[in-house]
């Protein structure tokens, strides 16, 4: 493997990886090149993003490495976030609030496992819509981030409570997360649904 595939591949890995990041030993086991080598590469990369000017970087956090976006195009993304065009969420983001909802604290892995598809698109337009947010980290390897609901979900939903979400019971009895949380979304309607309906429908 040549430089510019180890990079290629990296950066393809770094993508896969999200927020979790990975650190260089884990790169090169994967890889399957020495560390010294893996982190040479990751520090080109990082000269070669900046100085190309690209709309990512390559940084290093807790000794782990993550592809992130640049801090000044930050205006960039609240617009598209909350542009109104975008006021209503997906089916994949409501399913996988739900899922944050039900299971806090949960890590992105253990999302994905229940969902059974990648949900980084959908836990960064929650998290920038300010319904779900770090509250932690998991004592495991690469410590990944722990989510759960915000007030901002509280006050969507009508909520005073995480308690108050309806009981799962009362949707299945299957005690599979991934099943109670399709018959939930089944009993809401979501695919027609925006913010302002789930929350009249929570009232009533």
């Amino acid at each position: 493997m040549n430089t510019q595939q180890m990079k290629s591949a990296i950066e393809g890995l770094l993508f896969v990886a999200g927020d979790e990041g990975l650190d260089a030993k884990q790169l090169a086991e994967v890889l399957e090149q020495d560390v010294r080598q893996v982190t040479a590469v990751l520090e080109q990369m990082k000269e070669e993003f900046k100085s190309g000017q690209r709309g990512i970087q390559v940084v290093e956090m807790a000794g782990s490495y993550q592809l992130t976006t640049l801090p000044e195009h930050a205006p960039f993304f609240e617009r598209l976030a909350y542009s109104p065009s975008r006021t209503s969420l997906s089916q994949a983001a409501l399913e996988t609030l739900a899922i944050v909802a039900y299971k806090q604290p949960i890590t992105r892995v253990e999302i994905e496992e229940i969902r059974g598809v990648k949900s980084d698109r959908a836990l960064n337009t929650l998290v920038a819509k300010e319904l779900i947010e770090e509250v932690g980290r998991a004592e495991a390897i690469g410590r990944p981030i722990l989510y759960g609901t915000t007030k901002q979900f509280l006050d969507y939903f009508g909520l005073k409570s995480i308690e108050q979400l309806p009981e799962m019971d009362r949707f299945g009895q299957s005690g599979d997360l991934e099943e109670e949380t399709r018959l939930l979304f089944e009993k809401l309607e979501v695919e027609q649904l925006t913010f302002d309906d789930i929350k009249s429908e929570y009232k009533e």
